[in-house]
């Protein structure tokens, strides 16, 4: 019978120590496993500070940063423009009269006030939309139906802004006092309502005459078409520099008169110098007017 040494006697048991071992290693890598995926339920979570507003992380949607505190990074908000002076019209536009609509050269006004207008509309830019909004003002844009129609929505610009399209009839013709009869005035006149309404959206109110002349015929004509003035002027702003036809300055309740021309920022710039040497606030006419 062949010897058995006690190391071959043990050798069974070994091997199943040692599977027993191997088969409780699983099990507690399997463990291991199941408790780094699931979350311990007893912990509470854990509280982040704000990412800085430079870090990548900052992008992420809002519900994934912390809330609280504003990021010291967030810009200020700007400073509000200083308020505008109120005044109240002391001045009331006379009514038609006989058929026959008023002409206003310059309001007489106790208040520190100026009104700006614009004729024509045959020249435009952006830059005249720009240099209106960073000046804040607002005018009385007189337009004929022959410079617009071109791009009338070019003045839309304009009226976001705060100012308002009026009538300078259709064609522009200078001569239509001496040329035209009531009829034909009328026509014109009428014409540019329509054409302001279409584009604009609202029936203009106040009538400027092609080169400033006016006649009884020209003031009927304005009424029957259903404007509340015929408007001109004692001041005007013109190749960059001021014409006075009363004084040497402007005046409270001075209309100035100004076109869309090449020279509009430099005119710009002469009639904003005259109105602040004056000390004289820009208001829009209408409003004074309410009309």
């Amino acid at each position: 019978m062949p010897k058995v040494t006690p190391s071959s006697a043990s050798s069974p048991s070994r091997r199943t120590a040692l599977a027993a071992l191997g088969a409780a290693a699983v099990l507690g890598a399997a463990a291991c496993a199941r408790g780094a995926a699931e979350p311990a339920h007893t912990s509470p979570p854990v509280s982040r500070s704000p990412l800085p507003s430079n870090s990548p992380s900052a992008s992420k949607p809002p519900q994934a940063q912390a809330t609280g505190a504003p990021s010291a990074s967030a810009p200020e908000p700007s400073p509000s423009p200083p308020a505008r002076p109120v005044f109240v019209p002391d001045y009331v536009l006379p009514p038609v009269t006989n058929g026959l609509a008023p002409v206003i050269t310059r309001i007489p006004t106790s208040h520190p006030v100026v009104f700006l207008t614009i004729d024509d509309g045959a020249h435009r830019t952006p830059e005249m939309v720009a240099l209106m909004a960073e000046y804040g003002y607002l005018a009385s844009i007189f337009l004929s139906q022959t410079f617009v129609q071109a791009d009338p929505a070019y003045f839309d610009q304009f009226l976001a802004q705060g100012s308002l399209i009026e009538n300078h009839t259709l064609s522009h013709n200078i001569n239509m006092v001496r040329q035209l009869g009531y009829s034909q005035q009328l026509a014109e006149i009428s014409g540019m309502q329509d054409f302001a309404q279409q584009h604009y959206g609202r029936l203009p109110t106040l009538f400027r005459p092609p080169g400033g002349a006016y006649s009884p015929a020209m003031q009927q004509a304005v009424a029957a078409a259903g404007l509340r003035a015929i408007v001109t002027w004692e001041a005007k702003a013109n190749a960059g520099g001021m014409d006075y036809q009363v004084g040497s300055a402007l005046r409270p309740g001075d209309i100035v008169l100004m076109h869309f021309r090449p020279e509009f920022a430099a005119d710009l710039n002469a009639f904003r110098q005259a109105h602040l040497a004056a000390g004289l606030e820009v208001v829009l006419l209408e409003d004074f007017l309410a009309v």
